[in-house]
């Protein structure tokens, strides 16, 4: 019987050249898909909710592939799976889905989290999933310049050149920043809930909110930059190594046990 699964998968995305499959560097989409071919007997192409570039990582991606001829729940899949897995990918969930199901096209919003780490000496230890900015930063002006971000607005600014969609108009529910102590300094956390993201937007986004807790400019500059509709020359892209997928939330009837349930 064809069925149609959605898998949850975290990794750490340093020896890997991003999610989408390219003949010249080793991706997370390849790696899952052998996976699944060696668990399942299967070939099949793993559709993810969206691209995360080389560097990025994740705990909340989501996958989705069909198979023919799978009979066991949904649950045997993640043991099958991560049996045929490096030790820096793992599938931590798997839920049947109704067919057709399109990861990308089907969620609702998505969440990501960039890590700052904060202070004098770097963290030998987590290196891999942080921006270290030595100096301190001003967490009050950031936290009012990304207040001017919440909402429903044309992010164009915030997109990388050369990278256009149909349309830059994205919402955003959510952005937070929080501190927490962290060997002799702090961790940063700053979370960003949307809609959706273009490409490179929370790295921009990050990078504007370092400039102004820099004190390079007032956090009203994050609104005259948001109005502008265009890369400014004196905004940064902040590194990959920072930035996380979190969270992809869909509707609940997309879970075929979900609409069983009801």
């Amino acid at each position: 019987m064809r069925r149609q699964f959605a898998i949850k998968i975290a990794y750490d995305g340093t020896r890997y050249g991003g999610w989408q499959i390219q003949p010249n560097a080793p991706t997370v989409q390849q790696v899952i898909a052998d996976a699944v071919a060696k668990a399942t007997s299967e070939q099949v192409h793993v559709q993810g909710s969206g691209r995360t570039d080389s560097g990025v990582h994740a705990t909340g991606q989501i996958g989705s592939f069909v198979l023919e001829s799978w009979n066991p729940p949904a649950d045997r899949l993640v043991p099958a799976i991560n049996r045929f897995l490096p030790y820096d990918i793992v599938v931590r969930e798997c839920r049947e889905v109704v067919i057709p199901f399109d990861p990308i096209r089907q969620a609702i919003k998505k969440r990501y989290r960039y890590t700052i780490r904060n202070a004098k000496v770097p963290d030998p230890m987590g290196n891999r999933f942080h921006w270290w900015i030595p100096k301190a930063l001003d967490l009050d002006k950031m936290r009012l310049a990304a207040g001017y971000l919440i909402g429903t607005h044309d992010f164009k600014s915030f997109e990388t050149l050369g990278s256009p969609r149909k349309s830059s108009t994205r919402t955003v529910y959510e952005l937070t920043i929080q501190a927490f102590p962290s060997m002799d300094g702090q961790d940063l956390w700053i979370e960003i809930e949307a809609d959706g993201f273009l490409y490179n937007m929370v790295r921009n986004i990050v990078g504007a909110l370092w400039t102004i807790g820099s004190d390079r400019f007032s956090p009203l500059w994050m609104q005259t930059f948001l109005q502008m509709q265009a890369r400014d020359t004196s905004s940064h892209t902040a590194p990959p190594q920072g930035l996380c997928l979190v969270e992809v939330t869909y509707p609940d009837l997309v879970y075929l046990d979900r609409r069983l349930e009801r």
